[in-house]
């Protein structure tokens, strides 16, 4: 009885393996096509997302973010960014509009990022008054720490000192640096005695010290010169000449 089982079981287990090996073959051929709908699934999710992302509108610049500044010296940054709305985001030259913004004389510093999905973010440093300059035309004129002349006003800001400039040798970048040299220099206790500072050239400075005229020269040699203005102020002098500190004069 066992021997006539096992040969009834035979044959339908060498069927089974048979389909096995038909469907392990056949599975194997159909492997190497299963790759390739997958790398070409995923190329073309690929390509389709660089699409999106680097030519179609989908992400495209839709609005300009400008912070540092506000009310119409952000609108005029804002013009300045010519950005096309609807320009792909990721195509968008940062630095070359970064440039065009870095022109307009009020911006010290910029930077442009993208923040996505659709907006330019525009960041402005603008220059602060350091000194008011009246030119030969009697203009005043707003000069940062930068000796960059930025801006025009009917009045001078609180605070702020104003020179005058007795030409145009005066009103150059080298010239203005020697003002703010000599506005850096002046210890406080001094400083704030100043009633009026001169500014013939980049090597003539003058201001009224109280009563007094201090002839301050370059910005060079500012700490030196500070020290020899404070032993002078001892006398009685009206007016003092620290410009070449090796021989200060009195009068």
């Amino acid at each position: 009885m066992s021997t006539s089982s096992t040969r009834t079981r035979g044959p339908a287990g060498a069927a089974s393996s048979a389909n096995r090996f038909r469907e392990r073959a056949l599975s194997n051929r159909r492997r190497p096509l299963r790759r390739a709908l997958t790398w070409v699934t995923t190329l073309v999710a690929v390509a389709g997302l660089a699409w999106v992302v680097g030519w179609s509108q989908l992400l495209g610049v839709r609005h300009v973010e400008v912070s540092g500044v506000a009310g119409a010296e952000a609108t005029a940054v804002a013009d300045l960014v010519a950005v096309p709305d609807g320009t792909p985001l990721a195509r968008v030259d940062t630095g070359v509009v970064a440039a065009r913004v870095r022109e307009r004389v009020t911006v010290a510093e910029v930077s442009v990022h993208r923040s996505w999905p659709s907006t330019l973010a525009v960041e402005v440093v603008p220059r602060t008054a350091a000194l008011v300059v009246k030119n030969p035309q009697g203009r005043l004129e707003v000069v940062d720490a930068e000796a960059v002349a930025f801006r025009e006003v009917a009045k001078a800001p609180a605070g702020v000192p104003l020179v005058t400039a007795t030409g145009e040798k005066g009103t150059t970048r080298e010239a203005l640096r020697s003002a703010l040299a000599l506005l850096d220099a002046l210890p406080e206790d001094l400083s704030r005695d100043v009633r009026a500072m001169t500014i013939s050239s980049a090597d003539l400075v003058t201001f009224t010290l109280g009563s007094r005229t201090v002839v301050w020269g370059s910005g060079e040699e500012s700490p030196r010169k500070v020290a020899i203005l404070r032993a002078l102020l001892t006398t009685k002098a009206k007016v003092i000449d620290v410009s070449a500190p090796d021989t200060p004069v009195t009068r």
